[in-house]
């Protein structure tokens, strides 16, 4: 039973779990945080949740409560008693020693699941690219915690200084909203910045991600220029003639175009 474990101070204490830089370890021990994000998994007996980078299991007992069965990916191989203190206590968590980018992540967990994870900031938009454009589409939601920079990024809004090419991915891929912010103190040891859990909803793959992906490379890579000049690359012809065909300005910049208009404009890349 989850309950007859001991605290996760005491267990990170037992265990000499201090938290590594070079991993971008902060924990989160806080457990009405924890319920929280777990919560908005909307997850319960039957489902599986996928975690990444468990720790010392303070998000992962969180989830475990919610009934659900639980399969954690960690690289860090200091938490495997942990873990396996953890799939004694419930029968339901399994686990592997991985690196998360690398992993197969639908052959370990099969489909329909939901990915939770407080992210090592180091490697989280790697993570979240990963996912919104793996294929098939396994994931039904995903439950992340980003530094707030980042998240802000993610949830921007054409024609504000954060907006920019995970902005358009993220909002073409999936339905991103922010479940909450956390202060920099709710972790420890403490990062430099706050963070934030955002809920990712998967309503279906989008088309022409591969061209979505190379349209936003070209028209942010160089977002000061015109998109006449920017995106001159990997349209041939003329390429103003397909921003006017698309209702679009050749002389506006990157930041100016909804996620919409991105998605027309890959839609012509493939066309091509």
């Amino acid at each position: 039973m989850l309950d007859d474990l001991p605290p996760l101070r005491e267990t990170i204490a037992e265990h000499g779990l201090a938290a590594k830089k070079g991993l971008g370890q902060h924990f989160l021990l806080d457990l009405n945080l924890t319920r929280k994000i777990a919560g908005f998994c909307e997850a319960g007996e039957g489902n599986t949740i996928l975690e990444i980078g468990p720790g010392p299991g303070g998000l992962t007992r969180a989830l475990l409560e919610t009934g659900a069965d639980v399969f954690a990916i960690e690289r860090d191989r200091r938490i495997a008693p942990v873990l396996e203190e953890l799939a004694d206590a419930t029968g339901r968590l399994k686990w592997e020693e991985a690196d998360a980018l690398k992993a197969d992540d639908r052959a370990l967990v099969g489909d329909d699941v939901v990915i939770a994870s407080n992210l090592p900031y180091n490697i989280s938009t790697e993570l979240l690219i990963k996912w919104l454009t793996v294929e098939p589409r396994f994931w039904r939601r995903l439950v992340l915690m980003f530094q707030k920079e980042v998240g802000d990024r993610i949830l921007a809004e054409p024609g504000s200084k954060t907006y920019g090419r995970l902005s358009v991915i993220a909002q073409a891929a999936s339905k991103p909203r922010l479940g909450f912010h956390l202060p920099a103190r709710a972790f420890t040891p403490p990062p430099k910045v706050d963070s934030s859990v955002l809920i990712f909803e998967n309503d279906g793959r989008p088309e022409n991600l591969k061209e979505l992906e190379r349209v936003t490379e070209a028209a942010f890579g160089q977002r000061r220029k015109m998109l006449r000049q920017s995106l001159k690359s990997i349209f041939s012809g003329d390429v103003s003639e397909v921003l006017e065909q698309e209702g679009l300005s050749p002389t506006a910049r990157a930041e100016m175009l909804s996620v919409e208009s991105y998605r027309a404009l890959a839609k012509r890349l493939a066309e091509r």
